[in-house]
């Protein structure tokens, strides 16, 4: 029955598409780098609490 009906069908994502078909980005960012930036930020910020005290 399937093969006599030649009609095509859109795939069914429920309206979710991955983000890679989404959207193609020249500038990708690894996760691993984000999550070090942001450890690298918060030390950075709470050592100058400690280094530069605000009268």
């Amino acid at each position: 029955m399937s093969k006599d009906n030649q009609i095509s069908m859109p795939g069914v994502f429920g309206g979710l598409m991955r983000y890679n078909e989404e959207y193609k980005s020249t500038f990708i960012i690894k996760p691993a780098y984000v999550i070090g930036f942001v450890i690298v930020l918060a030390v950075a910020i709470i050592a100058l609490r400690f280094l530069v005290p605000i009268a």
